[in-house]
């Protein structure tokens, strides 16, 4: 067996100075909050697959825009074999309608302020402020 990377897109949604995030129910990163996401299908594309993951679990419809940036997580256990390994593909995407309920695999869901993001007031998983700079700088 060959172990590879697993291609997932995160759907990163801004609306009024707002951030749409879930917390993740399972691992990795289980309890935490992070953007509305999953893996891409085969034959899909990255943009197609944000769209598709933040409604499933969020019921909010967004339009893909473009690629903001690739993620790498890789999570090794005490002993330092690799337990998750995903390359990430945060796509800007425009709000069209709905309000977060969450679904499928997240426990909660909902917009968050910018700022709270930022200064660390959300226990987010790690490389979403960074995401979040990126998407209100596209913004701009």
């Amino acid at each position: 067996m060959t172990a590879s990377p697993r291609l997932a897109a995160l759907a990163v949604v801004v609306s009024d100075g707002r951030i749409l995030l879930v917390r993740r129910r399972n691992e990795p990163d289980a309890g935490l909050w992070g953007f509305p996401g999953g893996h891409v299908d085969f034959g899909e594309t990255a943009l197609e697959a944000a769209a598709r993951e933040l409604r499933e679990e969020t019921g909010v419809i967004a339009r893909p825009l473009h690629y903001l940036t690739n993620v790498d997580i890789i999570v090794r256990d005490g002993a330092g074999a690799i337990t998750f390994h995903f390359l990430l593909a945060a796509v800007l995407c425009e709000y069209v309608s709905g309000e977060p309920a969450a679904a499928d695999d997240v426990s909660d869901a909902g917009w968050w302020d910018v700022a709270d993001i930022l200064v660390g007031r959300v226990q987010c998983s790690e490389h979403v402020d960074v995401v979040v700079e990126l998407a209100v700088d596209a913004y701009k």
